[in-house]
């Protein structure tokens, strides 16, 4: 009687193996060998309210867009049939109509443009400015480091609304000046942020490394300390967006912003509280969609931190 031998029985078995046979397989991390990009998306991807919130951020900048360009009705164009006109799908004013015979759906798309540019191009400015200044400020250290954040501090000092107000004095009122206005404060606590991590990041083993190595100092901080700071820089970035969005509409509601024929979501707002009671739609139109981009920023802003956050992984 002939018994089959195990195909790992014997002097077939390497030596290396158990007696057991091979041991199996192990399943592969998934986020082993990812890069830090593809890692934090995956991870972003898993937060249900911060993926929500980008795909109805991004449908929002695609209505304000696009959508004008779908609607009967221009910007500035009076229907004289229709005043203070409730919303109605028969007569094409889908959300009613202002004080002025216009459009409110219109006047909302053309107001996220104007609200959304100036939150997109002020947050560029602050980024710039105070990724550069916080940077170099927390590398260089010492006297340098002490008569920049002392600036820094002056900056604070002042106060935001006289600032604006000398500005349009001067200047005129204009939507480059409300860029500028804002984008000159908000780069202040970019700076601070930046210094901070710069701070931490200057005693770490590979800028020792490239300091051996020769490497100037500019090439130490626009190749190793700014994208070593960048994680904390874009969850700012995402909370600073709504943050100057609401500094546009406080300016416009006071008059200090974009005037006519221009509109944006604070004028609208402001336009509405004055017939809150006759037409509240005026009021609630805008509102709900100022009220729906600031949450989606706040919610991606804190998914991002989750997912850029090197503790939770």
């Amino acid at each position: 009687m002939t018994t089959e031998s195990s195909p790992y029985s014997g002097a077939d078995r390497s030596p290396g193996l158990p007696a057991g046979g091979p041991n199996p397989p192990t399943q592969p991390d998934p986020a082993a060998g990812q890069s830090l990009g593809r890692e934090a998306w995956r991870r972003l991807k898993q937060n249900k309210a911060a993926m929500v919130s980008l795909w109805l951020l991004g449908a929002i900048t695609l209505a304000c867009l696009f959508g004008p360009y779908l609607l009967p009705w221009g910007l500035a164009e009076v229907d004289w049939n229709a005043f203070n006109s409730p919303p109605s799908l028969t007569d094409g004013h889908y959300l009613g109509t202002d004080a002025n015979g216009r459009d409110l759906l219109v006047r909302t798309l053309y107001g996220g443009r104007i609200s959304l540019s100036v939150a997109l191009i002020a947050t560029l400015v602050s980024l710039v400015i105070g990724v550069l200044y916080g940077a170099i400020s927390g590398y260089m250290g010492g006297r340098t480091d002490n008569l920049m954040m002392r600036f820094v501090d002056i900056m604070y000092s002042l106060p935001f609304m006289f600032l604006v107000i000398l500005m349009m004095v001067v200047f005129g009122r204009s939507i480059l000046l409300i860029y500028a206005a804002i984008g000159a404060v908000e780069w202040l606590d970019m700076a601070r942020i930046v210094r901070g991590q710069t701070l931490a990041l200057k005693r770490r083993e590979f800028v020792e490394a490239a300091h051996a190595l020769g490497v100037s100092d500019r090439k130490i901080i626009t190749r190793h300390m700014i994208p070593n700071a960048i994680g904390p820089v874009i969850v700012y970035v995402t909370l600073t967006v709504p943050k100057v969005i609401l500094l546009e509409s406080f300016l416009s509601f006071l008059g200090l912003g974009v005037q006519e024929p221009l509109t944006s979501w604070g004028v609208l707002i402001n336009a509405g509280t004055n017939m809150m009671q006759t037409a509240p739609w005026m009021l609630l139109v805008p509102s709900v969609f100022l009220a729906l981009t600031l949450f989606c920023l706040n919610f991606l802003g804190d998914g991002l931190r989750d997912a850029l956050d090197p503790k939770t992984r």
